[in-house]
């Protein structure tokens, strides 16, 4: 038996363990630094295995490094575990809550970090069978969902020494990811002004509500001078308490993206300068409460085509009737051009991805692209080489945050996915341990695409997890 029987052999013994570990986080569900659960699980898991375990890093309790090996190539695999706020819900094509308000796994994040505790399992035990020698490291990584997890963990050099990562995230088909997700800031601005009477005295106020306000008529102004491509968002989420009371504190929270760090810097800084224009016009001060900030992904073609290869080699899913019935009824909630949507995105038609479910490995697409939306695997992206799969987890069409995406991660079409997903990451890390021209090969290509400039953290000194 060679290493890659062995490798599979080793996730279909191991898939009940594995299902029923992603189940118990689904039934769980945590936000974001709230994890405790699902990261306990997963670390004692890899500690019972044989990985050393760091528990903990830059300020994030629930974020944790798995080790096992020595020397290189040291290979990561990352991994997540948040839920989103409000999205409970059972395994129905209805929806129905299983507790009001509660969280839900609507980015199938449950699925995500299993794949990539089992995939570690895989490889170490294949590496120990061949006597080669390398390094594994799983990285259990919290709070993705607010852009928060992988940049404190980047900012204490946790990736810096890794020759290559590999990650993958629930979707509709079976490929490798080349589109590029959005740079980010997110930071709340704070007015302060002086309190009083609006009616009685208001010339002794000075409305902390107006700073906001006009600093939201800036930035309207500013849209028009800055590139297509960005965008900016924001609520006010303080503005006040009573109409007759001049406000003396209003804050507003603002969401900045761009295709890449240095455009996101730039509107950054403007900002920051229509906020100082908008306290002097109200005669208020501001201070800035800077929450994240995160880059651009970097997809690795070399890594790419290392793991459609090897989705090929372990096989796209086979789905039953009762599943397809399952995403049929819930495409029939989706809002109007969901699926028409997602043939815009993959640049593939329904019949090429799989209508309902996706049984065929398709070609990676989207390369030049970036999508409105970010994560913080773009940190990790700009310090090693870094690539990310998907397998078909969800109906086509299915809405990110969703409760319908939060159904099938509860159901045996999100787990036929990440089992598809730990086999294909756990290939292609073996073969990143014993292959050196593949990493050598994308580290070239790393280098050619950053020009060799370093890492710099986006957060500011003195930034904390929030």
């Amino acid at each position: 038996m060679n290493a890659e029987e062995r490798i599979l052999r080793f996730l279909d013994t191991a898939e009940a363990e594995l299902v029923a570990m992603a189940q118990d986080i689904w039934e769980h569900p945590e936000l974001g630094q709230q994890e405790s659960y699902a990261a306990k699980l997963q670390a004692d898991r890899l500690a019972a295995a044989g990985f050393e375990i760091s528990q903990g890093v830059d300020q994030l309790p629930t974020a944790f490094v798995a080790t096992w090996g020595q020397g290189k190539p040291i290979i990561g695999i990352l991994g997540e575990y948040d839920a989103l706020p409000s999205l409970s819900q059972q395994v129905s094509a209805t929806q129905i809550p299983i507790v009001e308000g509660d969280p839900g796994h609507g980015c199938g994040h449950n699925l995500l970090g299993m794949a990539g505790v089992g995939a570690a399992l895989a490889v170490k035990d294949s590496m120990q069978d061949a006597g080669v020698q390398g390094t594994i490291r799983y990285y259990g990584c919290p709070a993705e969902e607010t852009l928060v997890g992988k940049v404190y963990m980047a900012r204490a050099g946790v990736f810096d020494d890794l020759d290559a990562v590999i990650t993958w995230h629930p979707s509709y088909i079976n490929s490798a990811r080349y589109t590029s997700a959005s740079a980010l800031n997110s930071f709340k601005v704070n007015f302060h002004g002086i309190a009083a009477h609006a009616g009685g005295t208001p010339e002794a106020g000075r409305s902390a509500l107006d700073g906001v306000q006009l600093m939201d008529v800036g930035v309207n102004y500013m849209r028009e001078h800055v590139i297509q491509d960005a965008r900016v968002h924001c609520v006010i989420t303080e503005g006040g308490q009573a109409p007759n009371v001049v406000p003396p504190y209003a804050q507003v929270w603002y969401y900045v993206r761009a295709p890449n760090r240095d455009q996101v810097d730039l509107i950054y800084s403007w900002m920051l300068d229509i906020a100082q224009g908008a306290a002097l016009m109200t005669g208020t001060s501001f201070d800035i409460e800077f929450l994240t900030g995160c880059y651009n992904t970097l997809p690795n073609e070399v890594l790419g085509e290392l793991l459609v290869e090897k989705l090929r080699l372990a096989g796209p899913p086979r789905f039953t009737a009762a599943e397809k019935d399952l995403a049929r009824k819930l495409q029939e909630t989706f809002p109007p051009g969901s699926i028409e949507k997602a043939e815009q995105r993959f640049e593939m038609t329904r019949e090429e991805m799989g209508d309902p479910l996706c049984e065929v490995i398709t070609e990676p697409s989207g390369m030049g692209k970036v999508m409105g939306g970010s994560t913080d695997v773009g940190d990790v992206s700009h310090i090693t080489p870094t690539m990310e799969l998907t397998t078909c987890c969800q109906a086509l069409g299915t809405p990110g945050h969703s409760w319908q995406f939060v159904v099938t991660s509860g159901s045996s079409i999100g787990h036929k996915g990440m089992m598809l997903a730990a086999k294909a990451m756990a290939l292609a890390v073996f073969d990143l341990e014993t292959k050196p021209n593949i990493v050598q090969a994308a580290r070239d290509e790393f280098k050619r695409k950053t020009g060799g400039k370093s890492y710099v953290s986006p957060l500011p000194e003195g930034a904390v997890p929030r």
